[in-house]
């Protein structure tokens, strides 16, 4: 037994099988408590509205701490850092699950998000520490995206249960046994990764200019459509993001150890990996965000239904990733990631013939596809991005695809919410002035109405997935320029 346990070969799975647990958990939290909102907003008697801020605190939260944990795993060590984020994140599901006002929730889940944020770039370097280079890393990372899957079809299958027969706060309460055995597994396994000799200190300055750019920008990509794009809320948060990035990149360009090193985007595979992966999330959370508002608006779905959509969905993505993984060192990289962009572009071109009449199939398969797409290259992408830095700063590095990642989400809602509601606006006007009744009777003027608000709805969804399918193409084809020059030796370069 004991030999089983101090091979290196076997001791390798056992370090995924942690990391899986800690990303799983982070998801899955995510997952639920969207379910749960519904009766926060009734034990709190607040608004849609103010309850909206309990998702937007956690998503503005989690997109600031991200290259902080990165860097403080890449300076103190990954395992110590893991552990931490582990730690406070039990301790934020306990306060989350006792709180008692939505204000009281917010600062919960903001130390929620604060302490979910470290498990992507500490899982990635714990991953390229543990795993050697080649088919084998690759696999691993193919392994542990599909966790972020596996978390969207538990979500809803035990989120429901749980809120209908112990209340919404068990959804909080479930973190603290799962996160004992996670914490337990990584005492146990993983190793503690090098550590930065401390010649400098850690980057504050740089960590709190980052931190106030992105928490403006995520602000505004959450609140501009109801501010208004130009209101003064807005241009306020356009003035503050353009002046933090400008003193961040100011502090990076002199600190002797930044948090974000800025010679990462001299690197062009780095760059061109991180622009197809920002625009493939882009387009998928972007345009997944609308399928529920059209599924329930104009099928007659309910909340628990649409769920039921995205399962196969999820299912998708957990078969796709590892198989990716499993063709490094057999398919060129790049050809990899835009066979996968292109196929999810495709999916997202399928939605274009949704209409009030279109059964569930109409919608499920277009997100397999769109899914099956997406998880295909995952690994490859990530694998790449591991590849494309030293060891030391994988951590650091990741946390920078980790952030894109956020903010190409929170950029494709605003920005396919946005595009909506003007086609909207633009169809209704169109169709309006193309239209003849010749009728002065009220019910049939109130019938044509409708007809006219309702073909322009359809249409303007149609359009805009049509729109996102030719942005993720436009995605795949940047993906020519990255190649892989060995998958064994895992050096890259661009053409």
């Amino acid at each position: 037994m004991k030999k089983f346990f101090k091979d290196p070969k076997n001791l390798r799975w056992k370090v995924l099988f942690t990391v899986i647990v800690g990303t799983f958990l982070g998801r899955l939290d995510q997952t639920i408590v969207n379910l749960a909102l519904p009766k926060i907003i009734s034990d709190f008697s607040i608004t849609v509205s103010s309850a909206s801020w309990i998702a937007t605190a956690y998503i503005l939260a989690n997109a600031v701490f991200v290259p902080v944990w990165g860097k403080l795993g890449d300076t103190y060590g990954q395992k110590k850092i893991y552990i931490i984020g582990f730690l406070l994140f039990i301790l934020g599901s306990i306060l989350a699950g006792l709180s008692w006002s939505l204000s009281s929730m917010i600062v919960f889940r903001i130390i929620q998000a604060i302490a979910g944020s470290a498990d992507y770039p500490t899982a990635m370097a714990i991953l390229v520490i543990t795993f050697p280079p080649g088919r084998e890393r690759a696999q691993a990372m193919g392994l542990w995206s599909s966790s972020f899957a596996a978390a969207s079809v538990f979500g809803p299958l035990l989120g429901g249960p749980l809120i209908d027969n112990f209340g919404w706060r068990s959804v909080f309460l479930l973190n603290l046994p799962v996160g004992i055995v996670g914490i337990l597994l990584a005492m146990t396994f993983v190793r503690e990764s090098e550590k930065k000799k401390k010649e400098h200190r850690f980057d504050w300055w740089g960590a709190i200019a980052l931190g106030i750019a992105l928490s403006s920008l995520v602000l505004v990509l959450d609140k501009g459509l109801d501010w208004g794009w130009l209101s003064v809320s807005s241009l306020l948060s356009y003035f503050s993001i353009l002046l933090f990035v400008y003193i961040f990149i100011r502090i990076e360009y002199f600190h002797k150890d930044p948090i974000v090193d800025l010679k990462f985007f001299k690197n062009k595979v780095f760059v061109t990996v991180l622009m197809n992966n920002f625009i493939v999330f882009m387009t998928m959370m972007g345009s997944v965000f609308l399928i529920p508002i059209f599924a329930e608006t104009y099928l007659g779905y309910d909340a628990t239904q649409t769920g039921y959509l995205f399962i196969p969905m999820a299912f998708a993505l957990m078969v796709a990733a590892p198989i990716g993984g499993n063709l490094v060192g057999k398919i060129p990289a790049r050809t990899v990631i835009m066979a996968s962009t292109f196929i999810a572009s495709f999916g997202l071109f399928l939605f274009s013939y949704l209409d009030p009449r279109s059964s569930a199939m109409t919608i499920i398969v277009p997100l397999i596809v769109m899914a099956f797409g997406i998880g295909f290259g995952m690994a490859q992408r990530t694998n790449i991005i591991a590849s494309a830095v030293p060891q030391k700063e994988v951590g650091s590095a990741s946390s920078v695809l980790a952030l894109a990642r956020n903010i190409a989400g929170a950029f494709g809602i605003a920005l396919f919410g946005t595009i909506l509601q003007n086609t909207i606006n633009s169809n209704v006007m169109q169709i309006a002035q193309n239209s003849v009744v010749r009728s002065t009777d009220p019910g049939v003027l109130k019938t044509v109405t409708a007809l006219i608000i309702l073909k322009a709805q359809v249409a303007s969804y149609d359009y805009v997935f049509i729109v996102a399918a030719i942005i993720a193409t436009i995605g795949g084809i940047s993906a020519y320029w990255i190649k892989v020059q060995h998958e064994s030796t895992e050096k890259v370069f661009v053409e």
